[in-house]
């Protein structure tokens, strides 16, 4: 029996993942104690999506553990044991403004819950590949000091930068930058990761990715754009956007292109391995042009405000170069464009729950 552990696992990665494992012949364990309603509310809550996994995949079972806990974590990986061949940490506090509300919940999740789980990795499937979804927020505001254009519906980096034709790479610095209470967080556990493949040999893997996103978000107002701007739009919510004229640029990847890299990881792993992941050129969108493009594909018309402060630590311009993971693993490839995406959640928005 071969076992993979995945942490968050009811939610958009997370539960991505479990299905694509369960695929490969695992039996997966998924831990998952549905923390995103008490950050976002009952209606952010993951628990339909922990119903359909342990309706549908046969070799599932749910643990509603804490990764906040050092004893719960390591009961799940002593009871499994060397059967452990893959855990892939998907568990986070993703908001900026969540977290500067409760910077130590935050830091739990995120720092110390990642912690938790590499020395259980270390004790107990020292064998085991270990994949961390971190963000690109490692980076801080520093990417807002490039040299970016103002054009009519989007920021651009100037074309004679070196970003300009795949995006940014991992050689940016983490440091002199402010990240936010949320990015610190993901900062420490980034590193960490990272330091337990180093120091101690463990296959280890961070994927710093830009927006995940795909049908199965639950999109809420403070984490998930793509999927809350569409639910907006299909609902007739009001939607806000936050500063930077509604110009700042994000890159956007599929949670199946986002797995599917995992896949190719676990076949192949590295140690201390870091990869910026995300849509990259191939799909990216200003915050004005995925308005026109929700209300292209859902046939009407978003009502939106705009308010001048932009959240602390925002980036006015990211798209993520994947190119050091496309060399290392060139079979991967992107499954979804942006309107591929948005045409799939719009789907989701308007499909009967019952």
């Amino acid at each position: 029996m071969k076992v993979a552990i995945v942490t968050g696992s009811c939610g958009l990665v997370g539960s991505e993942t479990c299905k694509s494992l369960h695929a490969e012949g695992y039996t997966v364990v998924g831990l998952d104690n549905d923390m995103r309603s008490y950050f976002f509310g009952q209606s952010a809550s993951t628990s339909s999506t922990r119903a359909l996994l342990e309706s549908t995949l046969p070799e599932y079972t749910h643990e509603a553990a804490d990764i906040r806990s050092w004893e719960a974590v390591e009961a799940v990986f002593k009871r499994h044991g060397s059967a452990i061949q893959v855990v892939v940490h998907a568990a986070a506090q993703p908001s900026h403004d969540w977290a500067a509300k409760e910077p130590l919940t935050d830091f739990s999740v995120n720092a110390t819950g990642t912690l938790h789980l590499l020395e259980a990795t270390r004790l107990h499937a020292p064998e085991a590949v270990f994949l961390f979804t971190s963000t690109n927020k490692v980076y801080g505001d520093t990417p807002n000091r490039l040299p970016l254009v103002e054009l009519e519906t989007r920021w651009e980096i100037a074309p004679d930068h070196p970003f300009f034709a795949a995006g940014i790479d991992e050689s940016m610095s983490l440091d002199a930058a402010q990240h936010s209470i949320f990015g610190a967080g993901k900062v420490a556990a980034d590193v960490m990761v990272q330091e337990y493949g180093r120091y101690f040999g463990l296959k280890t893997g961070v994927f710093r990715c830009g927006c995940i996103t795909g049908p199965a978000h639950a999109g809420a107002e403070l984490h998930g754009f793509l999927s809350y701007l569409m639910k907006c739009t299909v609902s007739e919510k009001e939607y806000s956007v936050f500063g930077y004229q509604g110009k700042q640029v994000r890159d956007n990847i599929h949670s199946a292109d986002l797995v599917s890299a995992f896949q190719h990881f676990i076949a192949a792993p590295g140690s201390g391995e870091v990869y910026n992941m995300g849509g990259s050129r191939h799909s990216n969108c200003s915050m004005i042009e995925a308005i026109a493009l929700c209300e292209e594909i859902s046939g009407k018309r978003l009502a939106w405000t705009y308010k001048e402060d932009n959240r602390i630590g925002d980036h006015i311009w990211w798209i993520s170069d994947v190119s050091k993971f496309q060399q290392r693993y060139p079979q991967w490839t992107y499954r979804y464009d942006l309107r591929g995406i948005l045409t799939e959640i719009h789907g989701a928005c308007v499909r009967p729950s019952n």
